[in-house]
């Protein structure tokens, strides 16, 4: 897989999805580092990502509960092994299970392959909880997809915690995977 050398600016051209969460980015004073690529859809291929960009990508799963009237967005290490039973435990929760690709496309602005906490600026209605597993958090950087898997970037976690979230009136919670 080709990935590109780093750009520390938005990018001038790609998807309208990419380019409103690079504004954002920019509008909250946030630095990042970013990288192109052709297309991203597994973790095998983010893993080259992750090394040029040295920072893990996280998995970023979409969940919800039987009556998909509860939504999650889990950000977790792509190497941890994830079990639905352990997760609806901590979090009170039952019968947790991916959210259909509909619901990413609503809530987070995301289609699947794509899906970043970056996501959570299009849930105005802070419908979908935000949950971290503890390793991701306490990372020093934080690295995604710009709601469009064929770019990625990295961006200290301190500023996700402390100007992103805030700014789009999320909470977290933390999580032991």
């Amino acid at each position: 897989m080709l990935v590109s050398d780093f750009y520390e600016t938005a990018p001038e051209q790609g998807s309208e999805r990419a380019r409103k969460a690079f504004a954002l980015l920019d509008s909250l004073h946030i630095s990042y580092r970013r990288v192109e690529h052709e297309a991203a859809e597994s973790m095998e291929v983010c893993a080259a990502i992750s090394d040029k960009l040295g920072t893990r990508i996280c998995k970023n799963l979409f969940l919800c509960n039987r009556q998909q009237s509860a939504f999650y967005l889990l950000a977790m290490p792509e190497d941890k092994p994830f079990y639905t039973k352990d997760l609806s435990h901590q979090i009170g929760s039952s019968r947790l299970s991916f959210a259909p690709a509909e619901k990413m496309e609503e809530l987070l602005g995301c289609s699947p392959g794509s899906c970043s906490v970056l996501g959570l600026a299009n849930d105005t209605e802070r419908r979908v909880h935000l949950l971290f597993d503890r390793d991701v958090l306490e990372a020093e950087r934080f690295a995604c997809h710009p709601c469009d898997n064929t770019g990625s970037l990295t961006i200290a976690t301190r500023d996700l915690i402390e100007t992103f979230l805030p700014h789009t009136g999320h909470t977290y919670e933390v999580v032991e995977l």
